[in-house]
């Protein structure tokens, strides 16, 4: 075990955890944000997806120890509220069916328009070919990236 600090959603947290831990099981288990999904556990699935330091990362294959004292933000600090564009766009698309996926969705989502505020379908569909959502909402996911990335541009 080790004394490790991490910032979480802008807030600096120090844990206990062996540096060998998954991102993931520091989040849920030791933390308490259950947002973000447990999905293949081999980095394959996209639903444990968060930021580091703004880019998407698969939390479920990311050992602590690489990320501490890093800026980790999870889909509890996209927007507690639902304001994001992103949030707006899901909900206004009706995206989500069974919505295990969607946090991961989100967040990669939101590193895509973070880097790329006006994507084309090829830039959503390179950026979100990562993420498997089992009910098949992909045409849904991409209308509401473009949506979100249109309110973004006004």
């Amino acid at each position: 075990m080790a004394t490790l600090t991490i910032t979480i959603n802008s807030v600096q947290q120090t844990i206990e955890a062996s540096p060998e831990m998954p991102l993931l099981w520091v989040l849920r288990d030791l933390l308490g944000l259950t947002g973000t999904k447990f999905g293949c556990g081999l980095g394959l699935c996209g639903a444990c997806t968060v930021h580091l330091a703004g880019k998407p990362i698969r939390s479920c294959v990311t050992p602590i120890g690489k990320v501490a004292g890093q800026a980790i933000t999870t889909i509890e600090g996209l927007a507690a509220d639902l304001s994001h564009p992103l949030q707006q766009a899901w909900i206004a698309e009706n995206v989500p069916q069974c919505g295990y996926c969607q946090p991961g969705q989100l967040m990669a989502a939101a590193a895509l328009l973070a880097q790329t505020p006006a994507p084309t379908e090829a830039d959503i569909d390179q950026a979100m070919s990562g993420n498997l959502c089992r009910c098949g909402t992909y045409q849904r996911i991409r209308r509401a990236i473009q949506r979100a990335a249109q309110e973004d541009l006004k």
